[in-house]
């Protein structure tokens, strides 16, 4: 799914009016419709409304979802925040309609006297104030109505987004509607996609309401969420002939004392990820470990009996390198890795430890493998490229990285975002909550090392794998809860994974699958 900018979105609905000759008042008509639709599909219909209003097309929606209400004989007050303007000519058309509806309360606020009082904790609260045109922070009056809508105790319904929200644009601490549901037009929008908006945003529910498709088809943007159809166009399956040299020979450089269980994640994920032959650098104190729990893995031990530090065999043999996940920041590990970006040339997948000791010292970020993907959860990628304000400045510090340095940066979190060097973000929605133990970036390591040492070029093996890891996630959760689930239960559901993605296992029947 394609994320728009706020001016893209309203190109997206002027396209629309113009191509399809319909008016805009006809447009709001079917946005609120949609949203009442969704009301009662939710049976909500018993409760009261209070429905507050701007004077833009966003409180035009709400004045439409209030008549369509009052029609299905609901309970609905309207608050409209005064501007001292007669608003926009479809709001005055629904305003004027909504006149006309018997027993219509509607109340004007122009200061806080006006502020209701929220007598009923049964209450829904319809925000219709700003819509995805607001540029700038609230402030005055409106800032404090949105305060008391946040204190009122009652469920808190935004219409295509919560006021006080930008679409594209960090929210530089404004006052925010704290929704406990989105009804969001047409698609996801780019502020949704940011882990610092979760407080407001809620649950949010995208509503088809029939923009044209030739818009969306054509328009030209950055940043885009990954689903089913980029996957099928970047999974390929194996063909009948193939051998296990097709599939690559993954190395994988893990493991320190007391820390070998991260070795043992990526390389079984490695070999769960689809490599043709995966061999592990490992300390000395792992050997029977390794050779014990993942019987397929080739181990290669260090002189070191605690931790990696030296590397004699050719590495030119391997068609992908993992390092990183539990090796420590060692001086002498560091030097293994400095090592191996001067000795191997094709592309690496760097996490952990590896991102660790590239922080302590930058000049390792100039002659990082071109085409290598680095994994750095939040911290590490402040330790690695400075502190940032927000999650957008985050991102645009991560699109010039991966320009820079012509590499993948898979930033992780809730929507793991993958950043290409060519200016490209693309946002994961698999996974959950439950994924946030250690060992999960481990695994993560193993999947993209595979996926890339099978041919997928660099951007095709970390959105891939990301996906990948994200859905056997969802697999892993659904068997063991997101609270009782593990790391190594999502390596495990990674065979289920592959099989959704083939067509051959359906995600809503997958406990089958498991059990």
């Amino acid at each position: 799914m394609k994320l728009f900018t706020a001016q893209q979105i309203r190109e997206w609905d002027s396209f629309t009016i113009n191509h399809e000759h319909i008016r805009s008042i006809e447009l709001m008509e079917r946005a609120a419709t949609k949203c009442v639709e969704w009301l009662t599909a939710h049976n909500l219909l018993h409760h009261s409304f209070i429905i507050f209003c701007g004077k833009g097309s966003n409180g035009g929606d709400g004045l439409a979802i209030a008549r369509l209400l009052i029609e299905r004989k609901a309970k609905v007050k309207v608050y409209i925040l005064e501007f001292g303007h007669l608003g926009t000519q479809d709001f005055q058309v629904n305003l004027e309609r909504l006149h006309q509806c018997d027993g219509v309360e509607i109340k004007f606020i122009q200061g806080e006297m006006q502020f209701p009082v929220f007598e009923q904790k049964e209450e829904i609260i319809i925000d219709a104030l700003f819509g995805s045109g607001l540029n700038r922070p609230l402030e005055g009056v409106t800032s404090k109505l949105v305060e008391h809508i946040n204190q009122s105790g009652c469920k808190v319904l935004s219409i295509d987004v919560p006021s006080g929200l930008p679409v594209d644009a960090p929210a530089q601490g404004g006052t925010i509607v704290k929704a406990d549901d989105t009804l969001s037009f047409q698609a996801q929008k780019i502020s949704f996609m940011m882990q610092e908006n979760a407080p407001f945003i809620g649950n949010v529910y995208v509503l088809d309401i029939g923009l044209t498709t030739q818009f969306y088809e054509s328009a030209q943007t950055n940043y885009e969420i990954v689903e089913r159809d980029i996957i099928l166009s970047i999974y390929r399956k194996r063909d009948r002939f193939a051998h296990k040299g097709n599939f690559g020979h993954a190395l994988i450089v893990a493991g320190s004392y007391g820390k070998m269980g991260a070795a043992l994640l990526a390389s079984k994920a490695c070999l769960r990820g689809g490599a043709g032959l995966t061999t592990s650098h490992i300390p000395a104190c792992g050997y029977e470990i390794l050779q014990t729990a993942v019987p397929e893995v080739m181990v290669m031990t260090d002189e070191r009996s605690s931790s990696v530090t030296k590397i004699q065999a050719d590495v030119s043999k391997f068609t992908c390198i993992g390092m990183g996940p539990g090796i420590g920041t060692e001086a002498e590990t560091g030097k293994l890795l400095r090592q191996l970006f001067e000795r191997f040339t094709k592309p690496m997948v760097l996490d952990a430890d590896a991102l660790n000791i590239i922080s302590g010292d930058p000049e390792l970020l100039n002659i990082i493998p071109t085409q290598s993907v680095l994994t750095p959860h939040p911290k590490e990628f402040e330790r690695l490229f400075g502190k940032t304000s927000n999650d957008f400045e985050r991102l645009q510090v991560a699109l010039q990285k991966a320009s820079e340095l012509k590499v993948v940066i898979v930033l992780k979190g809730h929507h793991t975002s993958i950043i290409t060097p060519g200016g490209k973000v693309y946002f994961n929605d698999s996974g959950n909550a439950g994924m946030a133990k250690g060992g999960s970036g481990d695994v993560l390591t193993g999947i993209i090392t595979a996926l890339i040492c099978q041919k997928y070029e660099t951007i095709e093996a970390a959105i891939l794998g990301v996906y990948l890891h994200g859905l056997a996630g969802d697999f892993a959760a659904e068997r063991y809860s997101q609270t009782g689930m593990i790391a190594s239960d999502m390596i495990d559901c990674l065979g289920t994974a592959f099989l959704a993605i083939e067509g051959t296992a359906e995600i809503d029947t997958f406990t089958d699958q498991l059990s």
